[in-house]
């Protein structure tokens, strides 16, 4: 599987995700960084539980950030990496710099890279069809250098950067005599006449003189031009071809779409995009960052070049606890503990799946046959994680695995077993702050059997005090569980972590009778459901369940 290198690879685990699977996350992200090419960069798909913020902060280790889907946004395609032109560019400038980039839309941004507006080629065809009258420039503010440049001029007396600030442009007749003419202070003369004559010009005070077919003026024209700040420049054009031109010197502001620009920023998908652009007939849009600040533009072609993003999975395999979106990213590898699940993939992979109670434990054994050095930060929580799993090896998940890994990782990390999941436990039984909703989210997953999908959440704590308290108010949400997550049933597991024994609630569908036929052998169920010994929703719960379902 080919890794671009210019493009971070996301390693990633399952939505609400719960401390294996995002301690796993930082410590294969660690571990790939140290033993393959590119750059691997540890996400997750929700919010912490609380047990879980305690191990980072303990170990003091980044959150990673939270992604809501892998969708191909408008960061993977190669779109066009530019800056912003100034309003004050020239109308031919822009055309020019439309036809080296091969682009018939230009961005105008302020200093900062915020988008004050668009200039398009059809504006610019617009504006040399348009009729203008001789005081556009001084009207418009022209600076001389937009002048100079459009004129490829070279500029022989006066200040390039000023601004034309008023006047007409005037072309007067060589045969006429000067004190004739209709000149007027601050106007803008364009003559073909090179001699001495213009020092009689000069004496009107314009404000620029425009000398054409490359009649330079002697030292004596400069040195007067120079002495009433009259900008002096000499141009190979002839006098006709000069006054067709020298609109064109006027700055885009005058021109650009100000209001109603169709704009997109670099993290829309490619699919809203798509749907945005099939309505208008631009061929290019600008790109923002989400401080509104322009960073690039892209064209319709672009959108048909974009990059699939690249992700390693890890404690899952089941598409229904997948990010959103995972259908559109390109899956490398998968690292997991759990039953064969929905997830399909192009091509094959490298996927490493071990009955094992705890990814991180797969993880551990990836770094001792590779050899490679685990930091104090990274064993500390990849122990966690097989201690939060397996309950403290209480789970019948836990393997000698599990315990000969944390034995040594629990050295590497110089912490000892019993207190730090005693710690994680306690961090993880304090309900206080959260609502129903919160705690049977944060370890919720979806399960399907054919076309019937379930709910099963679970939630641990340190006594059965602690579970009765909350238990009321989780009953009461069960309902908006089925509907928010559009399942047929679901099941709640209340896991009292050292009487090792859970008290099922469950709610929807033929729940009851499921529960039934997996657990009491069909007879009535009891008030209370207590599964005595259930600790392990992956092993004790989910297979019973899912068998009494497919014997329906």
């Amino acid at each position: 599987m080919k890794i671009e290198n210019d493009r971070a690879v996301w390693v990633i685990g399952h939505k609400n995700p719960d401390t294996d699977s995002i301690c796993s996350a930082i410590a294969y992200s660690y571990f790939k960084n140290q033993t393959a090419e590119g750059r691997f960069v540890p996400k997750k798909a929700g919010p912490l539980n609380a047990e879980t913020s305690y191990v980072l902060n303990r170990f003091g280790v980044s959150e990673p950030e939270t992604v809501t889907d892998v969708k191909t946004e408008l960061k993977d395609i190669d779109y066009r990496r530019s800056e912003g032109i100034s309003e004050i560019l020239s109308l031919r400038g822009a055309w020019r710099l439309m036809a080296e980039k091969d682009v018939s839309m230009l961005p105008v941004t302020d200093t900062s890279d915020f988008l004050k507006g668009i200039i398009v080629k059809g504006d610019i065809a617009k504006s040399y069809m348009n009729v203008y009258g001789n005081d556009s420039l001084g009207k418009t503010r022209t600076p001389y250098s937009n002048i100079i440049s459009t004129l490829n001029g070279e500029l022989l007396a006066g200040n390039s950067h000023a601004f034309f600030p008023k006047g007409r442009v005037v072309i007067p007749s060589g045969s006429v005599d000067i004190s004739k003419m209709d000149i007027e202070k601050d106007d803008l003369i364009i003559t073909g006449d090179g001699s001495e004559r213009l020092l009689e010009l000069i004496e009107r005070y314009p404000s620029c003189i425009v000398v054409t077919n490359n009649n330079r003026p002697n030292d004596r024209v400069v040195k007067a031009a120079e002495a009433i700040q009259c900008v002096l420049l000499n141009t190979e054009y002839d006098t006709f071809t000069a006054a067709r031109l020298i609109n064109q010197s006027i700055p885009v502001r005058e021109f650009m779409t100000k209001k109603g620009i169709i704009s997109f920023y670099i993290d829309d998908t490619v699919d809203y995009v798509l749907e945005r652009v099939s309505k208008v007939r631009f061929r290019d849009f600008p790109i923002l960052d989400r401080n509104n600040r322009f960073i690039g533009t892209f064209s319709r072609r672009n959108l048909l070049n974009g990059k699939k993003k690249q992700v390693i999975l890890v404690d899952h395999n089941e598409k229904s606890q997948a990010v959103d979106g995972i259908d559109e990213a390109e899956i490398l590898e998968i690292i997991d503990h759990h039953r064969l699940g929905s997830l399909e993939t192009i091509q094959p992979i490298f996927f490493r799946n071990m009955p094992l109670g705890c990814s991180s434990t797969i993880i551990y054994m990836m770094f001792c046959e590779k050899n490679v050095r685990i930091p104090k930060e990274i064993a500390g929580l990849m122990l966690s994680a097989i201690l939060s799993d397996t309950l403290m090896f209480r789970s019948p998940t836990c393997t000698d695995y599990d315990r000969d890994a944390a034995a040594e990782l629990s050295e590497i990390a110089g912490v000892d077993c019993e207190e730090l999941a005693m710690a994680m436990f306690e961090a993880g039984s304090d309900f206080g702050s959260k609502t129903p909703k919160e705690i049977i989210y944060q370890d919720y997953k979806t399960f399907y059997s054919g076309d019937i999908a379930i709910g099963v959440s679970q939630v641990s704590a340190v006594s059965r005090k602690l579970l009765d308290d909350i238990k009321p108010g989780l009953k009461d949400y069960l309902p908006t569980v089925l509907g928010e997550k559009n399942v047929s049933m679901v099941f709640m597991l209340l896991t009292d972590i050292f009487k090792e024994t859970s008290e099922l609630i469950m709610y929807g569908g033929n729940s009851e009778d499921i529960i039934k036929r997996a657990f009491f052998g069909g007879e009535d169920l009891p008030e209370t459901i207590m599964l005595n010994g259930v600790v392990s929703r992956k092993k004790q719960f989910i297979p019973p369940v899912m068998q009494a379902i497919e014997e329906e």
